[in-house]
């Protein structure tokens, strides 16, 4: 309320006893008529001097929340019914007179907001229906004529890598094999870990992250790298999910097995995702052990990245859902919340037979770690379930206490593309001497096959604009050709626009082969000229602090991968197509006739060198041992993009304050 003193002072008041304090309504309804206020002057009983709009851009500029209100959020409404209070929710300036809200909102909280976000809150960037803009140039899809040959060139090449990796990944959903799963589910009494993800997560597909991973590696196949890993929502929240499975080597962890990890928690630091480990592991392979313990990235990483993530404000859970031994026992202990299972979860340093070799004791598994030891005794777990539904149940509650709120969904419908997904098998490049134009795969990718172009005309062999996928604005980087000087700079320029809006970017990579040295001056100077303009683009997009994707659609060769934000580069996410090769150099221009001069091998020895470069730079080959986040099929790039633009737009509106230190259990 207002105090009548300063009315006092001035003489306006009559003498005797104060009267009592009246309503701020009292001022508008004409009390203090001599007063020559704000309120007056909105009244209109000055209107010989200005508008009451002038007035409060001038007078009083320095009230900044009055001033944005009418100027911005409520252009539409009149100054007169904002003041007698008809949006008195929101921050009007009855209520800044009022004093009851002095403090000014923080950048990004809105007018509407009275309260400090509390932690973990998530909010939508999702842009409204309206402001997704509809003039953007349709791009035309048509394949040319004088491309249909190399279209079906590339469709027969596609179907049959295709084929392949629809083969590994059958092999690969089976775990350790049929015998291992039987072993598992009957004899155990456990749950084989698919089942495990479907009874955890929301009903509704999930991205699973390099699932070939583990495959034709020196040390033998290892499916899966022995563990599940991937995204998906618990009660609507976006998860990174680390899931064990044991039916491949008992739950050995390889050293394939600790870098998938590690880069699953790579995933959740980045962007902010709550983890959720399901531990089923029977510790390190002790044949390995030395690349897998000693390094700085091998296993000790992980229980590391714990403790950092807890004190970044990343909440972890976990659930104990077989044996948990030697390493893979801090796993649970260092996570927020963690929840056993009786007869089934077991949790200890060294198992039963260690034990028995150190001591001579006799000692079963439930003794010696179980359910309600842990639960009821040491403390190490902090919820007991009975059965494995029951701890499903129980850590979807453990997720509903986090304070974390789904990203609402908008009521909108993005436009699709006006060209078929399936027709990107025909334009994913067999070589590069089979690659058609960029801008037809864009057709494909982007709402309504709209496509904001930018410096069209200049540095052709590099696409950049801008577009959207399922309604999020993204800026787009795309190969066309050999990335030459112009084009190096036209991608440093973009990259850099990228960077100042806050815009993600999408890089579509397909490198050209790496030209032949330089045979003149001219050309060494050009050569030269090209490098400076890579140069400036590998430092504009390593220091983008916007989230990247990366999708390598055709070839990812060179230094040219570099420029194009490679796994070196540090995208959010990158993916292959099944037809990527990825390799210093291109196998397929590999010369198999030795050169003159000092090379002292043989024809023959080239050719086997050949030969392992086209084993090495195939994409099955990459993805086994994690140099990309896994393979997608071309028809499914679109639905991928938008998962990871989803995931990724979680972070941006997470109010999470880093703590001194992680959680201290006991």
């Amino acid at each position: 309320m207002w105090s009548p003193a300063p009315l006092c002072a001035l003489g306006r008041r009559r003498p005797g006893p104060s009267a009592p304090l009246q309503p701020l309504t009292r001022l508008l309804r004409g009390e203090y008529r001599d007063r020559t206020s704000p309120i007056r002057l909105l009244r209109g009983e000055y209107r010989d001097r200005t508008s009451p709009i002038r007035l409060l851009r001038g007078e009083y500029r320095d009230r900044t929340s009055p001033i944005r209100l009418l100027r911005g959020e409520y252009r539409d409404r009149a100054p007169i019914r904002l003041l007698h209070g008809e949006y008195r929710d929101r921050r009007t300036p009855i209520r800044l007179l009022h004093g009851e809200y002095q403090e000014l909102p923080l950048p990004g909280q809105g007018w509407g907001r009275t309260q400090p976000l509390p932690p973990r809150r998530f909010l939508s960037n999702k842009p409204k229906s309206r402001r997704h803009p509809k003039t953007f140039p349709v791009l035309d899809g048509s394949v040319p004529a004088v491309y249909q040959h190399a279209f079906k060139e590339n469709l027969r090449n596609s179907e049959a890598v295709i084929k392949r990796y629809s083969a590994l990944l059958e092999e690969v959903k089976k775990g350790g094999g049929e015998n291992a799963v039987l072993r598992h589910t009957r004899r155990n009494k456990k749950l084989f870990v698919r089942e495990r993800l479907r009874l955890l997560l929301d009903h509704e597909d999930f991205l699973e992250l390099s699932p070939l991973a583990g495959l034709h590696m020196p040390y033998g196949d290892v499916p899966a790298a022995g563990c599940l890993t991937g995204i998906g929502r618990i009660c609507g929240i976006w998860c990174v999910f680390i899931a064990s499975d044991a039916t491949v080597k008992g739950g050995t962890i390889y050293p394939i097995g600790v870098k998938k990890q590690l880069r699953a928690q790579e995933i959740a630091m980045e962007n902010r995702l709550l983890s959720v480990h399901l531990v089923d592991s029977g510790g390190a392979f002790l044949p390995l052990q030395s690349e897998l313990f000693p390094d700085k990235l091998h296993g000790g990483r992980i229980f590391y990245n714990e403790a950092i993530m807890c004190a970044m404000g990343i909440p972890q859970v976990a659930v104990v859902c077989g044996s948990c031994v030697a390493g893979g026992a801090y796993i649970p202990t260092m996570a927020e919340e963690s929840v056993i299972i009786d007869k089934i979860g077991t949790l200890f340093l060294a198992g039963p037979p260690l034990v028995k070799a150190a001591t001579g004791e006799d000692v079963s598994p439930e003794d010696l770690g179980g359910a309600r030891l842990h639960s009821q005794v040491s403390g190490c777990s902090d919820h007991f379930a009975p059965s494995e539904e029951e701890a499903y149940v129980c850590i979807r509650n453990v997720v509903s206490t986090l304070n974390c709120h789904p990203v609402p969904e908008e009521d909108r419908e993005p436009d699709s593309p006006l060209y078929s997904p399936e027709e990107l098998l025909g334009l994913a490049p067999q070589d590069y001497s089979c690659t058609l134009p960029v801008k037809l795969i864009l057709s494909r990718l982007v709402d309504g096959s709209r496509f904001q172009e930018f410096k069209a005309a200049y540095g052709t062999t590099l696409v950049t604009g801008f577009g959207h996928v399922e309604g999020h604005l993204v800026g787009i980087v795309a190969n066309n050709g050999e990335l030459a000087h112009d084009a190096a700079l036209k991608g440093s320029h973009f990259v850099q626009l990228c960077g100042q809006r806050g815009i993600p970017i999408l890089f579509l990579q397909n490198t050209a082969p790496q030209p032949a040295g330089p045979a003149s001056i001219s050309q060494a100077e050009a050569h030269s000229n090209r490098l400076k303009a890579q140069a400036s683009m590998m430092a504009a997009v390593a220091c983008a602090a916007v989230p990247k994707i990366t999708i390598v659609i055709g070839g990812c060769f060179g230094s040219d991968s570099y420029v194009m934000c490679g796994r070196s580069f540090s995208p959010n996410f990158l993916f292959l197509w099944p037809n990527a090769r990825v390799a210093l150099v291109d196998s397929r221009h590999f010369p198999t006739v030795p050169p003159a001069g000092d090379w002292t091998g043989g024809e023959l020895e080239l050719q086997q060198l050949k030969a392992k470069l086209e084993e090495e730079s195939s994409a099955f080959y990459s993805s086994s041992r994690l140099w990309d986040d896994g393979i997608i099929l071309p028809q499914d790039t679109r639905k991928v993009i938008a998962q990871c633009l989803d995931i990724m737009e979680q972070k941006k509106f997470q109010a999470v304050s880093p703590h001194p230190h992680p959680i201290i259990r006991m």
